[in-house]
């Protein structure tokens, strides 16, 4: 189930960049820097690296839109959609220029996308949701959409303590109580199935 085929970086949108209108459907992932979302996009599309990854926050500065099984219809493979991997914020070293123009290209991508028909926020499980993981979730619920929450590095922590911590994310966030909470961990692949359930069923999700 959900099988890769193909999976390619099609698309590198910059802060003035014309964003791509694609007949395909999108989902998007937000979260601060070094919070795993290219670990998260390479264990989604079992590759090892083609979403970088960097031990170094505030690598990604683009938005960039990974192409998934172009053509591909069979039901046991993952759908055929743009998975979009959104500039990390809150990167503490970056200038607040530079800061208010990641948040612009964000925030436009948001409002503007006519294909985006979901939005993932990962979180960091083992903290509390700062204030940038807040305001992000303010800026996906504006934007018309209830994001999808990802706690990831679920395999630093204990079945008991995973528990505590969505309450926690679930409490500071207000996260509404259908809203999914997903424990991923890039390294376990612990999630990666739930994760893609919700991939396939945005796509017959009307924006």
């Amino acid at each position: 189930m959900n099988k890769i085929r193909s999976a390619v970086l099609e698309t590198v949108c910059g802060v003035t960049s014309t964003l791509p209108e694609n007949r395909q459907y999108e989902v998007a992932f937000a979260g601060k820097s070094n919070v795993g979302k290219s670990s998260l996009i390479n264990a989604l599309l079992e590759r090892k690296s083609l979403a970088r990854t960097s031990a170094q926050p505030g690598k990604t500065q683009t938005i960039n839109y990974y192409r998934i099984n172009e053509g591909e219809l069979r039901p046991d493979f993952a759908p055929d959609c743009y998975l979009v991997d959104l500039p990390g914020y809150g990167y503490a070293n970056a200038s607040e220029k530079v800061k208010a123009l990641w948040g612009e290209m964000i925030e436009r991508y948001l409002h503007s996308s006519a294909s985006l028909r979901a939005v993932f926020l990962l979180v960091d499980i083992r903290h509390e949701p700062g204030a940038n993981d807040r305001q992000m979730h303010d800026w996906i619920v504006s934007s018309g959409m209830e994001p999808v929450i990802i706690a990831t590095k679920a395999d630093k922590l204990k079945p008991s303590q995973t528990e505590k911590a969505i309450r926690v994310i679930r409490t500071v966030l207000k996260v509404k109580e259908e809203t999914p909470v997903i424990a991923f961990s890039s390294l376990k692949r612990t999630g990666r199935d739930e994760v893609w359930n919700l991939i396939r069923a945005a796509g017959g999700n009307g924006r």
